[in-house]
């Protein structure tokens, strides 16, 4: 399946009425099966599924790293991901099953968290540090990298970072599913991510925060704003939250220690 379709449209302008050809993309219906049960149904982009599924389930907690995973298969065509643990997850899926929180997110509609959990991740303390400058060149070259949203308009992005270069990218309809494949690749991967930061083009909400902190990372950099639960939870768990970086100016939120001017 392609990550875009082209449909013809009908463009109205001042100039008038025209017929021509417009990109689309594509988003299908992804079901993740963790150890023969079904666990969740996303909306998503169908690129990189394997990291997705894998990247919903760290985030959700179902695994921890690679040393969870036993098999992972991909039906592309029926749009189903297959994920066989080492160990049996099933008391664990039946405990979160009445968690699920509605959230925020577009491409996803729920979580089996709660943001209350928050407490629960250990606060981040690493002296990690980015040059202002650099803040705004990674943001430059997730847009630049962007090519679905170039052809389509419908896309978000997500990067894992260095303070210095842009390591991997995803794009996906979904804001939280672009995360989630890049948590899903430092998986498969094993990154170490002790020296890494997250880029991201979309609204930063308490979601994208608690993956970010999940992941031990200590930098959270998005294009566009963070709520007001996000920036309070920032705060508590020591991540450096920089919003609006774009153009030539940014806001730093919280622990602008790490951020050098």
């Amino acid at each position: 399946m392609k990550e875009l379709e082209e449909i013809t449209v009908l463009r109205a302008s001042k100039e008038g009425i025209t017929n021509l050809a417009d990109a689309v993309v594509t988003e299908m219906p992804l079901t993740i099966i963790l150890n023969d049960e079904e666990i969740v149904t996303l909306l998503c982009t169908p690129l990189k599924l394997d990291y997705l599924a894998l990247g919903f389930l760290k985030s959700e907690g179902l695994i921890n790293d690679k040393g969870d995973v036993k098999k992972v298969e991909v039906d592309q065509e029926d749009g189903i991901v297959r994920v066989e643990t080492k160990d049996n997850t099933s008391s664990l899926v039946e405990k979160l099953y009445g968690k699920r929180t509605i959230t925020s997110g577009c491409g996803k509609g729920t979580i089996f968290y709660n943001v209350i959990d928050s407490l629960q991740c250990n606060k981040i303390e690493l002296e990690l540090e980015i040059e202002v400058d650099m803040v705004l060149k990674l943001v430059r070259e997730l847009q630049q990298r962007a090519e679905l949203f170039q052809e389509t308009g419908g896309s978000h992005s997500s990067a894992l970072c260095t303070p210095k270069e842009t390591l991997i990218f995803n794009e996906d309809i979904g804001r939280h599913n672009a995360v989630d494949k890049i948590v899903g690749e430092t998986i498969m991967k094993d990154l170490k991510l002790n020296d890494k930061l997250l880029v991201t083009s979309g609204r930063v909400s308490s979601e994208i925060l608690l993956k970010t902190a999940k992941l031990g990372l200590s930098i959270l950099i998005s294009r566009a704003a963070p709520t007001s639960l996000t920036v309070n939870m920032a705060d508590e768990l020591g991540i450096t939250l920089i919003g609006f970086a774009r153009g030539r100016r940014m806001n730093i939120y919280t622990h602008d220690w790490r951020v050098k001017r």
